[in-house]
């Protein structure tokens, strides 16, 4: 699916306008697909008190529209002209079917509302869609205020915004200081970038897409796709029934300190859990009895340190190891200091060319940003994974900036580098150097805790082992990695994951994803 700006869904619209698909059939098809999805939700509607907050615009008429529906299948409807209506035709429908109207303009009903927020079902916000950028004026953004109001005072109050919440910006994800709190965003045709941009994120609920018949007309030239189900499920790797180990790849994960002994292990065993035929791992000898009693399924490759931490005098024995495997994990656990940061500089010197993409994670970052012209050693196309402040260090620049902009940082960075790049973090994105782009549509704080990344890594490594590029691989990934967590918000809410939690979901998620291919 691709996600769209305010621009390109105009062009859409246009598109399918001269198709010959009238606006208004569009406002038709928009307002039953709405009314639909609220019967879902609700699964019985008569009695249900449903309020609807009708902008001057097409928004608005999607709202009206839904909500005449939601009054033929037995809801209390109330309409709330939040300003002068311009479709009559659409209201005179609705007056027909004696639906009742409170005008915004009229002080009385105004502050009537009030008392219809404090007893209605289902508020349905179709005040401004993606034709608005202007800062929201009263009435309306007295009306927004009690909005804002009845749902800070009651959990019983659950809102559903039409395409986007009122006074978000498409584009930008920029938001009115009276934007609603959405439970449920029904985005039309199209998801729009603006949903997925911070502060507007926190304002738009579970973002849901409707098709209105615009499916047809979404052009290939659009570059960012989503992160969902059907686009991953085609990159799954296929099991056939002859295969073995072999068939299945050889990863070497390359990392691990006395610090952090347990951060190759959660790479390790993600990949196995991934599919990958066999892992190995070259780790300091004294995190080594630890590692293995918790993972004997691996073989070793225990090294040498230097003050606790992989060095040069390791790297031969690192080189021959990886000559017969199919990718690599480097950094997990690696830790950050002169050693390492010389290790590095020598493991990926072009003299020792790997003919297979690599996961660079975590301190193989921090090590590689110690190093100008990094980029310039990486002949073949791996994958990065940084998270904000890794991205910050190896760009040089503020953390702040990045995170105004993680598309554009991520997709230019991916261009110079010549390297597919996971920039972690709400609404991660992943951007290739052939243009490609895509972004997950989730954002879940209970991956902020230690571990989860090298999970990741175990995932994104397993794949790359098994064949697939590094777009394919870091996308799907990404994928699994979310829908990992996301199991544990619904059993335990988003707070107490630890790494472990994710490695023990991924064969279930893996599975889901293959019934649906």
């Amino acid at each position: 699916m691709k996600i769209v700006t305010t621009d390109q869904m105009r062009s859409i619209e246009s598109h399918a306008v001269s198709l010959g698909i009238t606006e208004d059939s569009l406002m038709e098809s928009a307002g039953l697909a709405i009314a639909k999805r609220v019967y879902q939700l609700l699964q019985n509607t008569r009695g249900t008190r449903v309020l609807v907050l009708v902008g001057p615009g097409n928004n608005g008429g999607d709202g009206m529209v839904a909500g005449r529906y939601l009054s033929d299948w037995g809801a209390l409807v109330t309409l709330y002209m939040a300003s002068k209506f311009r479709r009559e035709d659409k209201l005179s429908e609705c007056e027909a079917k004696r639906i009742r109207t409170i005008e915004g303009n009229d002080d009385n009903e105004h502050w009537a509302l009030s008392s219809y927020l404090s007893s209605t079902d289902i508020i349905l916000d179709a005040v401004f869609g993606i034709g608005s950028n202007r800062s929201i004026k009263d009435p309306i953004a007295s009306a927004l205020k009690l909005v804002t109001e009845a749902k800070l005072n009651s959990n019983e109050t659950y809102i559903i915004s039409v395409d986007i919440p009122s006074g978000l910006d498409a584009d930008e994800g920029t938001v009115d200081p009276f934007t609603p709190y959405a439970d449920l965003t029904l985005t039309l045709g199209a998801p729009k970038i603006g949903l997925f941009k911070f502060p507007g994120a926190e304002r738009t609920g579970t973002v849901e897409v409707l098709d209105i018949g615009l499916s047809s007309t979404l052009g290939s030239e659009i570059s960012l796709n989503l992160v969902d189900k059907n686009f991953v499920s085609v990159f799954l790797p296929k099991r056939h029934l002859d295969g073995h180990k072999g068939t299945f790849g050889r990863l070497s994960i390359i990392g691990g300190s006395v610090a952090f002994s347990g951060a190759p292990l959660f790479s390790a065993m993600a990949a196995y859990r991934m599919g990958a035929g066999l892992v190995s791992l070259a780790i300091p000898e004294e995190i080594h009895p630890i590692v293995a009693s918790q993972l004997p399924e691996a073989i070793y490759l225990p090294l040498k340190s230097n003050e606790g931490t992989l060095g040069s005098s390791s790297l031969e024995s690192i080189l021959k190891d990886m000559r017969d495997s199919k990718s690599a994990v480097i950094g997990p656990g690696l830790g950050l200091n002169d050693f390492t940061v010389q290790f590095i500089h020598q493991l990926l010197s072009p003299v020792n060319f790997f003919d297979f993409p690599m996961v660079l994670d975590a301190d193989a970052l921090n090590n590689l940003a110690k190093i100008p012209n990094w980029y310039t050693r990486l002949l073949n196309e791996n994958v990065l994974t940084p998270h904000p402040g890794e991205m910050a260090r190896l760009l040089g620049i503020d953390i702040k900036e990045i995170q105004s902009n993680r598309i554009y940082y991520a997709t230019e960075a991916s261009l110079r580098w010549k390297q597919t790049v996971v920039l972690k973090g709400a609404h991660t994105v992943i951007a290739s150097p052939d243009g490609q782009v895509s972004l997950s549509p989730i954002a879940n704080p209970a991956l902020a805790t230690a571990g989860t990344g090298d999970v990741l890594a175990g995932i994104i490594g397993g794949l790359l082992c098994q064949g697939l590029s590094p777009h394919n691989a870091a996308t799907l990934a990404i994928y699994i990695h979310l829908q990992c967590a996301d199991s544990f918000n619904q059993k335990y809410g988003n707070s107490g994951l630890i790494a472990s939690d994710l490695i023990n979901a991924i064969p279930i998620v893996v599975k889901e994803l293959s019934q649906h291919t």
